[in-house]
Order: structure tokens, then sequence, then C-alpha cells
């Protein structure tokens, strides 16, 4: 019996020596700190030293001692030492100066900022006495402008999702400190933005999280901007573009309010062309198109979109039948594709999409033919020739389109297989075969050399 009393005795000295030894840790972290910023150059193993000191002292049971607050306000303050090392570091490099003519090195840790404002946190909830507040609240009111730096050096290193957790720390920071009637980082209007800095935090929340590609977490911080009627077109085209992805009409009240809010941003009218593509509204497309247009008479891509248009306009007036706009849609794509041609000679999109206007439309032609092959009559055979001949014209005025995209890329599968047809269909065998040749050579994993035409 004696032998267990005695055991039982030896465990309980043995946890009160290791809490007094964690005690005195973070006492000796304390004493080191205060040591270090009598002199930083000079003492600058002293924070390192501090840092280890505080670190092992909270892996130990410290709820018995006498202010409990205070290991995690000494673990803020030497953690947010540290963060201030490292920022001052870092600045010092971006201007190509060393650290040594200049302070004390820093200190390695991983974000120090956050694991300072996680400590001053603690400590606010922990400390019973108005004084114990004060220091936590003071602690977390510097330390605020330290996650934020480490944020903007993060953001300039391309490193988007340290940024982004930083950046929204800051905001977090702030609705703690303001709940306790503390001054804040995001108080009042920014002089470099003019904008309120508790909102353009929010902004800079989505440039960092559209980066990092954190739609999920980013989406509410600039929802809240939107709802505001945030200046910044940014914003809008932002929430259209992470909803769009899953609901493409559900996303356009943000590109909508975005076009009523800047009617002139060329951002958003571009987004808005590309919606109605997306949703295949084309005849919403035509007025925003010219718009665009107007404003930017050099785009190509503008001319071969608003060619496209038309293109397809006339292919489903074509489809429905009796429609007295095919030629005007038919006239209007071949104007875009010519006025892209004109601005730029060498375009081979272009240069095939005048090709295959006339070429789909001579297949409707033939199609035409071809229900009359049975039809033996005079008058059958009559309308025949008639619809041959009128093919035969549309392919020719197809080629020299084909031909010219030919010239520019021998290795383009379509014009190669529109060229075989073509010549197959005015009977020119010879040249249909040539292109059947170099058509299965692209296939079979080969390239062509040159082009046929080679002007």
């Amino acid at each position: 019996m004696k032998k267990l009393v005695f055991a039982f005795v030896a465990l309980l000295l043995v946890g009160s020596l290791s809490a007094q030894d964690h005690e005195k840790a973070y006492k000796k972290a304390k004493k080191l700190l205060g040591t270090y910023n009598m002199s930083p150059k000079e003492n600058s193993d002293k924070l390192e030293q501090a840092k280890e000191k505080i670190d092992y002292a909270m892996t130990g049971d410290l709820s018995g001692i006498k202010n409990p607050q205070d290991p995690y306000q000494i673990k803020g303050d030497i953690y947010n030492t540290i963060a201030s090392t490292q920022i001052t570091a870092a600045n010092l490099a971006k201007q190509g100066e060393e650290i040594a003519s200049k302070g004390a090195p820093a200190v390695a840790a991983d974000n120090p900022a956050t694991e300072a404002y996680e400590a001053y946190v603690k400590a606010l909830e922990l400390g019973t006495k108005s004084g114990h507040k004060k220091k936590a609240l003071a602690g977390l009111n510097e330390n605020q402008n330290h996650i934020q730096n480490t944020a903007l050096l993060a953001y300039e290193a391309k490193d988007y999702e340290k940024a982004l957790n930083n950046f929204i720390a800051v905001v977090t920071a702030h609705d703690l400190l303001k709940s306790k009637s503390s001054s804040s980082l995001l108080d009042g209007v920014g002089e470099a933005h003019g904008k309120e800095n508790y909102d353009y935090q929010h902004y800079l929340i989505g440039l960092a999280g559209l980066n990092a590609k954190k739609y999920d977490v980013t989406k509410p911080f600039l929802v809240k901007l939107y709802e505001k009627k945030y200046d910044d077109a940014l914003v809008y085209s932002s929430l259209y573009a992470i909803e769009a992805e899953t609901d493409a009409e559900g996303a356009y009240k943000y590109l909508e309010a975005g076009r009523e809010k800047y009617p002139d941003d060329n951002g958003l009218l571009f987004e808005e062309i590309n919606h109605f593509l997306r949703i295949g509204k084309l005849d919403e497309l035509i007025e925003r198109l010219e718009k665009a247009i107007e404003i930017e008479p050099d785009n190509v891509s503008l001319y071969t979109t608003l060619g496209n248009v038309y293109d397809n306009l006339y292919q489903a007036a074509v489809k429905e039948g009796g429609s007295d706009k095919e030629q005007s849609y038919f006239d209007n794509a071949f104007k875009n594709y010519s006025a892209a041609v004109e601005k730029e000679p060498k375009n081979v999109d272009a240069h095939y999409s005048m090709g295959a206007l006339y070429f789909n439309k001579a297949a409707l032609v033939t199609q035409e033919m071809i229900k009359l092959n049975d039809d033996l009559t005079k008058s059958g055979m009559k309308k025949y020739d008639a619809f041959k001949a009128q093919s035969v014209e549309l392919f020719n005025q197809a080629l020299p389109h084909f031909k010219k995209a030919e010239s520019l890329n021998a290795n383009d599968t379509n014009t190669l297989l529109a060229l075989k047809e073509i010549y197959a269909r005015i009977d020119d065998i010879v040249k249909s075969n040539e292109f059947k040749t170099r058509y299965e050579k692209i296939q079979n994993g080969e390239t062509n050399a040159s082009s046929y035409f080679n002007e």
C-alpha cells in the first residue's frame, strides 16, 4: 500500500514540476522578448529563443496559472514581432537592400501574423480584468497591420491563396475589434483608393480569390459589394463569371447591373457578347457587336464574330423556310467576313468562313437537286439541270476563298475537305484526289510541307 501511495505522490510531483516548467518557459519567453526589444539588431538571437520558449510553454497545461491570458498575450507579442521582421526583410529585399544594414534579421515561421491573431483572440477571451483586455486589443490592432502587409506581399509574389486567407483575416479582425469598440485598420476612407476601407478590403479579397480560383470562398464577399452597388466593373463581371459556370441565365443579373452602371465599359460589353453566344441568343448579339465595333473598329475578331452570328441566323432561316430575311442574313455575314479580311488579309478563319457561306448554300441547292434524281420527266430533268448549274456556280464562288485559306494554312482539315468536295462537284477529279491525299496525310499524323496554292 505504501508503494502505491509513494507512486501516486511521485506522479503528482512530476505533473506539478511539468506545469511549473511550462510556466517558467513562458515567463522566460517574455524576458527574452523584452531583451530583444531593447536592441533588436544586437539581440537578434533573443527573438528566436523567445519563440522556442513560448512554443514549448504552449504544449503544456497552463490552465491553473494565476493569469491564464498571459501566455497567449506573450505568444501574440512574440509572433507579432516575428511577422514584423519578415515584412521588413521582404520590403528591403524588394528595394535590393541588405537586412544587416537596417535591422534585425527575419525569424523563420509560417504565417506568424495569423498565429499572433489567434493568440490575441484567446488572450482577450481569457482576460478577466479591463487591463488584460486592453492589452489584447492593442496587440490585435497592431497585428491587423501585419496581416494586411503579409497579404499584400503574398499577392505581389503571386501566392494568391495565402493573400486571400490573410485579406479575409483582416476583415475578421476588424469585426472583432469593432465589437469591442476598438479602432481598426479598415475604419474610414483610404487616401490611395478613395473608397471605404472596409469595402475595399472585400475588393482585395475578390482579386486574390479570383486569382486563386477559390470561387466559393470569394463569392460572398463580392456579393456584399454588389449589394452595395460598389463602384468597380470587376465586381459585376467577376460575379457573372463565377455563377455562369453553373447558371448562365441566373448569372446575367450581375452582368446586366454592370452594363447599366457602366454602359461604356468594354470588358462588360465583351462579357455580354460572350453571354449571348453562350446561351445562343443570336438576335441579342447584333446590337452589342455593332456597338463593340464602334468602340474598337480595328478588332478583327468582332467582325468575324458578327459574321458568324449572321451566318447562324441565315442557316436557321433556311431551315425554317419562307423567311424574307435569308438573303439579308447571308449578305451581312459575307460583308463582315470581308471586313475582317480587309483589316487582316491573312486571317484564315475569315477566308474559310466566306467560302463556307457559299459552300453551305450550294449544299442546300444540291439537296434539292438530289430529290429530282428519279424524276425523268422533261420538267423534272429541266429543274435538275437548273439546280445543278446553280450549285456549280455557288461552289465556284466558294472556291477562291478556300484556295486562299489553304494557301495560308496547308494543314487545316476543314479547308482540305471542302476543296476535295468542291473539285468532285465540278468534275475535277484530279484535284479532288489531290486534296483527299493531303487530308489523309494529316489524319495519319503527318503534315503537308507546303500549300498547294502558293499565292
